[in-house]
């Protein structure tokens, strides 16, 4: 039997049963716009170390991510240093990639820069809405590490600014439309 096709029909096929922790993470975050620098940061460090990995790994050692990283706090994970990336790399509670750590450590950095021109990670996010998933993967190219074309693309739906995270008929999207996602915004 194929695995259901999007995330609705996976987390709603009794077939596949679904961990709760996708059915959480589905009804509660997934596509929900972020307004918080360090959910954001921490979405992108999420999604980044799930590249490779089933997403359920990802969501099942989150907790563990957020300690680890500081509860992503930008400004402490940008100063971390040799010290650090020992620490984390001899984390069995979180993804112990060299990449991915010295990714994390230096899109911290970058996060901060943002913060310092535009305000926030959310409003470098605002300024460059309305972008198409390959324009969108081109710029985070340019300023991140390890933010391949799917990374961005997963990284964009679950925090709201492109659309089709869930399918129209999906009742989650109905809550989605009421939060009013970046998507959903009209930009000059």
């Amino acid at each position: 039997m194929d695995k259901p096709s999007s995330y609705c029909s996976y987390v709603n096929d009794p077939v596949w049963e679904a961990d709760p922790l996708h059915r959480q993470y589905h009804d509660r975050l997934y596509g929900f716009p972020v307004k918080d620098d360090r959910e954001l940061f921490g979405r992108l460090i999420l999604e980044i170390n799930q590249a490779g990995l089933n997403w359920l790994t990802i969501l099942r050692k989150e907790e563990n991510f957020r300690k680890a990283y500081d509860q992503f706090d930008p400004e402490k994970i940008a100063r971390y240093g040799a010290k650090d990336k020992k620490r984390l790399l001899a984390d069995p509670g979180i993804i112990r990639n060299r990449l991915k750590v010295e990714a994390a450590i230096h899109n911290a950095g970058i996060i901060l820069q943002m913060q310092k021109e535009y305000g926030s990670f959310r409003d470098w996010l605002n300024h460059h809405h309305p972008l198409s998933r390959e324009e969108w993967t081109k710029l985070f190219r340019r300023h991140f590490r390890f933010t391949g074309g799917e990374i961005v693309h997963e990284f964009l739906l679950s925090t709201g600014y492109l659309p089709g995270a869930h399918r129209s008929d999906c009742p989650v999207h109905a809550k989605i439309l009421k939060s009013r996602p970046a998507w959903m915004q009209k930009h000059p």
